[in-house]
């Protein structure tokens, strides 16, 4: 069919509709605090929804639109949510812990492994599924592990592991 024929409505509806948000493939493991981020998240969200819904007609399309999409993300990202109990060892890292490591200039850098929605790499809040978590992961104090960084591969030592 020629493009001639496209209805204009239809396809500047499709424009208006958001891209849907991904979903890692990756279990969601989530700290307490990492729960109770997704639950305010999405009771952000709804207040907004229902604040934009009740405009009625007025109501910004293109908003509401944004905040359904966001909506159908975090209530699918809380309602598979695994809490993973608090990190108790000062041995292995754990999800959860707080690691401190450093490099091979000797730069110290202080990081806690959290799940995907609440990591925040200006905050030290690292995804546990990253490439430095995954370095990190299962390490003992003392250990040396390598980070596959995309920038080069580069070894650092675990000095201090501190529970969450």
């Amino acid at each position: 069919m020629s493009r001639a024929f496209v209805h204009e409505d239809s396809a500047a509806e499709q424009a208006d509709q958001p891209v849907e948000r991904q979903v890692s493939a990756q279990p969601n493991y989530v700290t307490p605090q990492g729960l109770s981020l997704l639950q305010a998240k999405v009771a952000e969200l709804q207040a907004q929804h229902t604040e934009q819904s009740a405009k009625g007609d007025e109501a910004d399309k293109q908003r509401l639109a944004d905040l359904e999409r966001d909506l159908r993300y975090f209530k699918q990202r809380l309602g598979s949510a695994q809490v993973v109990p608090a990190a108790t060892s000062t041995e292995k890292v754990q999800f959860g812990s707080w690691v401190t490591y450093a490099d091979e200039h000797n730069t110290e850098r202080r990081v806690q492994l959290v799940g995907e929605d609440q990591a925040d790499a200006a905050h030290g809040l690292i995804n546990w599924g990253s490439p430095l978590g995954r370095a990190l992961f299962g390490a003992r104090l003392n250990d040396e592990v390598l980070w596959q960084r995309p920038a080069g591969d580069q070894v650092i030592e675990v000095i201090r592991i501190e529970p969450s």
